[in-house]
């Protein structure tokens, strides 16, 4: 995992997300997902790409299902945006960096 991405937690996903000044990426993922793991490096990518910019992390749905819940989460990979502590944007499954990129680009 890059030094740029955040690993989210209970104790943290409400300052770290919910009342973040900037813009965050959430990627929901779990250790058994393959797909998860497909998505990983990118990920990490833009964690380092947008740093500064925007906030991007991970959510272990097994280790926190209690936040997973609340967003609906029933498919891994799934990633969310969040601007202002609301879901602006979500997508489901392993997808191409550049799409992601659209979302966070137009975020900014």
């Amino acid at each position: 995992m890059s030094i740029n991405t955040i690993n989210f937690s209970e104790d943290t996903f409400e300052t770290d997300v919910l009342k973040c000044k900037k813009p965050v990426l959430v990627d929901f993922w779990a250790e058994w997902c393959g797909p998860c793991k497909m998505l990983t490096p990118i990920i990490d990518e833009l964690a380092t790409e947008y740093t500064n910019k925007i906030i991007i992390g991970k959510i272990n749905v097994d280790n926190y299902p209690t936040i997973a819940s609340r967003y609906g989460i029933r498919s891994i990979p799934c990633i969310l945006f969040f601007k202002n502590g609301e879901v602006q944007n979500q997508i489901m499954g392993a997808v191409s960096k550049s799409e992601i990129s659209k979302v966070l680009d137009e975020m900014i």
